[in-house]
């Protein structure tokens, strides 16, 4: 899947599954993470209930293949996290909305999945991928971009504690504090002593946080929560990748397929925090606000790639750097 290679991913996944089958294997008692709980069946017809047992970013990246689920199916309820209720409640495709709790669902149905099964069994591909944005906030007022004032961008520095390959040190973030004409927001929650001076955007309420980042002319975070919310909601998003990344990135890619509006920076090699925020500096001198389909009334991706390595990109050091 890092290769982009989703087939030989399905069939893998299906001798897994067998094997699984074959063996009685249940996964009941694992941490619900840990768990897979489709058994193979067809869905056609069934009531599904969606089970979604890993983080917030992973369901509002996946909640996007629920319409094509109910193409086939009788009914899909989500059994979604208490915190996105509120923000999933206009999302396509969902029949009934449940706050997932400890215990069982108590919802009648005929089959069960979790939401990270769907790629599997829909046996997606990469250009299959539906990427309409936004799918998710589109009511939401947007923020129309003034080049008189300084532009509003949101950042994410510090990403889950249970993955500290993805967040990048407050040492690294030291050029993105020198630069002049920007105004800065913190997109932490909880909130986090901010590196330099900024305003808080975040908070617990996710729709509130949603129609907070639609007030921003850019978000800049780290593979996190706030990434896939601003990439769900169509907005200019730049995503700060390790260089050991998930599998959902891909390799050597600046664009993803999931999220049009979205542009991946990369470490060079492990740990080259200073070598993303030096680029993301860079762009940043040269209003590169958005990346790819955002600008495609303008300069081209490779010619913005081209500009960061050539002289424009001193011309724009000296505009607007400390």
């Amino acid at each position: 899947m890092l290769r982009g290679d989703f087939a030989a991913a399905w069939n893998i996944s299906d001798r897994i599954l067998q094997r699984r089958a074959r063996a009685g294997e249940r996964t009941h008692e694992l941490p619900r993470h840990w768990q897979w709980l489709w058994d193979g069946r067809a869905l056609t017809g069934a009531r599904v209930l969606v089970h979604c047992y890993h983080g917030l970013g992973d369901t509002i990246q996946f909640v996007r293949l629920l319409p094509r689920l109910h193409e086939r199916c009788a009914t899909v309820a989500l059994w979604a996290q208490p915190a996105l209720l509120d923000l999933l409640r206009d999302a396509p495709g969902i029949d009934r909305l449940v706050a997932l709790h400890d215990g069982a669902p108590g919802i009648a149905r005929d089959c069960d999945v979790e939401l990270m099964e769907l790629p599997h069994i829909l046996r997606l591909m990469p250009d299959e991928i539906p990427a309409r944005v936004p799918y998710l906030g589109s009511q939401f007022p947007r923020a129309g971009r003034d080049p008189r004032q300084p532009p509003r961008i949101g950042l994410c520095w510090r990403a889950g504690d249970w993955n500290a390959a993805r967040s990048v040190p407050e040492s690294a973030l030291a050029p993105l504090a020198r630069l002049r004409g920007v105004q800065w927001f913190s997109l932490q929650y909880p909130a986090l002593p901010t590196p330099f001076p900024m305003r808080n955007l975040a908070c617990r309420d996710l729709r509130v946080f949603a129609q907070r980042l639609c007030s921003l002319d850019l978000v800049i975070s780290v593979d996190t929560l706030s990434a896939h919310l601003a990439g769900a909601l169509g907005l200019p998003t730049w995503t700060l990748l390790p260089a050991d990344c998930d599998w959902r990135w891909m390799r050597a890619r600046a664009d993803s397929p999931w999220y049009p509006t979205m542009r991946l920076i990369r470490q060079p090699q492990v740990g080259g925090w200073e070598n993303v925020i030096g680029q993301v500096a860079s762009m940043l001198k040269i209003h590169a606000w958005a990346f790819p389909r955002e600008r495609a009334a303008g300069e081209p991706a490779k010619a913005l790639d081209s500009r960061l390595r050539g002289n424009d990109k001193s011309r724009a050091t000296a505009e607007y750097s400390a």
